[in-house]
């Protein structure tokens, strides 16, 4: 009996052993992680009703500031040590550099209105600060933070000259809206960035507020706001732009949410070894909005009709282009940049920010680029580029003489300024990343493979032709 008790347990035991164990044994080892992105998504708080708890009245910004900071006292510390605030990296060791750099708006070149350095009033309407007018503005006193550039959610604040509150600001009524941050907040200066709507980065524009699928799917079809990708930690927002950035750290990736062998068709997943998701799923930008592609300053000062889109004088002549197809470059994620005071070839066009990466790069992709390009300024004799002053008293934009602008913008930025000045070519180069199209519209194999592939220019990629017929290296 005692033994027919045993062999009842054992039975009980091993059965269901030998029927489970053959579906354990043959579920496939390795096999990539199931694509869920949501389960990345950040929690997005309830507001709090700020209406009795700040009732003002608010004679300034400041004033906003020190009531926000009585509950919040913990934030100011920690925005003083943004790239927002800042608008300057920590020091970075470059190659080719004997010293490490810190670059950031508050000191690159670009090409388009190229410098904020003696013209600080304009340029600084999108810093997160007030009173930013000259070089003595104090970064360490946090009563110039803005907490209501980035927290307003009543859509009536903008800020002036300086980064001050522009006149009629309601700051009673825009204190008492702020909630987590909205498209408007970051779109505000991110999308009108170099003068404009549309101007400056070709995916970033006004119609990103309230996108349809067609623009983007992540704001459009799920709705997303800026900082469910650009998730932030203690103000220090996620993301990199290769226009101000030496390094990648902080970086987004699509892998931080998106498995990265999720496609049911393995070839595609091959390429991504190679290819920036980004060069299949955004084929255009520029979608709604035209974007400019190409700035002449040499022209600049004409008594000739003036078109926003054509020519200004102030600013010269300027060309656009709607449903932009980027051009593509190997990319690493860095760049090799122009910084003030190297010196040029002037035979050759000048590279502000050349990504770095090419064919044998183990960390380069293929990756879409909207390309700028421009004719600025240079010293002829010295052979590099000018910080022109453009803004203000004997600035360009007021009296129409390039050699004063020189010599103006030069003395600010401690430059030798010999007196002759001509325009370059210059060339600045802007990764693409938003505007990304549903999956029913990303690119298809013969949108850049076969012989009406046309996409990609395989010599200037490093490759013998097209990979499909003369193979990968």
């Amino acid at each position: 009996m005692k033994i027919l008790n045993y062999t009842w347990i054992i039975g009980v035991i091993l059965v269901p052993m030998i029927l489970i164990a053959p579906v354990v044994y043959f579920v496939p080892q390795g096999e990539a992680k199931i694509d869920n992105p949501w389960q990345y998504m950040p929690k997005r708080l309830p507001k709090t009703n700020h209406v009795d708890l700040l009732d003002g009245p608010f004679e300034d910004g400041p004033s906003v500031t020190k009531a926000c900071v009585e509950c919040h006292e913990e934030v100011t510390e920690q925005i003083l040590h943004t790239a927002h605030w800042k608008w300057e990296s920590d020091p970075v060791q470059v190659e080719g550099r004997s010293q490490p750099i810190a670059l950031g708006k508050k000191n690159a070149l670009n090409n388009f209105c190229i410098g904020i350095q003696s013209n600080w009033p304009p340029c600084t309407a999108c810093h997160a600060g007030y009173g930013w007018v000259d070089e003595t503005f104090d970064f360490s006193n946090p009563a110039n933070i803005d907490c209501l550039v980035c927290h307003d959610n009543s859509g009536m604040y903008a800020k002036a000259n300086g980064g001050y509150p522009a006149d009629g600001v309601d700051l009673v009524s825009v204190a008492q809206s702020v909630g987590g941050t909205t498209r408007q907040n970051c779109g505000t200066c991110h999308f009108l960035g170099g003068g404009g709507n549309a101007v400056k980065h070709g995916d970033l524009d006004e119609t990103l507020y309230h996108p349809s699928e067609r623009i983007d799917v992540h704001m459009g079809k799920h709705d997303f706001v800026c900082t469910d990708c650009h998730q932030t930690e203690k103000h220090v927002i996620k993301g990199r732009s290769i226009s101000v950035s030496l390094d990648d750290k902080n970086q987004i990736y699509c892998t931080d949410c998106h498995a990265d062998s999720l496609h049911d068709d393995q070839r595609i997943n091959n390429h991504m070894q190679k290819v920036a998701c980004q060069s299949c799923h955004i084929p255009v930008v520029a979608i709604k909005n035209a974007t400019k592609t190409h700035w002449d300053w040499s022209t600049a000062g004409q008594d000739i009709p003036e078109d926003v889109h054509e020519y200004l004088k102030i600013k010269g002549s300027f060309k656009y282009e709607k449903g932009l197809v980027p051009e593509y470059y190997w990319y690493s994620g860095t760049a090799a940049h122009y910084l003030l005071g190297d010196k040029i070839d002037p035979s050759k066009t000048i590279l502000m920010n050349e990504p770095h990466g090419d064919i044998n790069d183990p960390n380069a992709k293929i990756w879409p680029f909207k390309v700028h390009r421009a004719k600025q300024i240079y010293d002829v004799k010295n052979n590099y580029l000018l910080q022109p002053k453009t803004f203000g008293e004997g600035g360009f934009w007021t009296e129409f003489d390039w050699d004063k602008s020189a010599m103006l913008g030069s003395e600010v930025v401690d430059l030798d300024y010999s007196g002759q000045y001509d325009f370059i070519d210059t060339e600045m180069f802007w990764p693409i990343t938003h505007m990304v199209a549903s999956k029913d519209k990303v690119l298809q194999c013969v949108d850049c493979h076969g012989k009406n592939g046309n996409r990609m220019d395989w010599l200037a990629l490093g490759y013998e032709g097209d990979p499909l017929h003369y193979g990968s290296r």
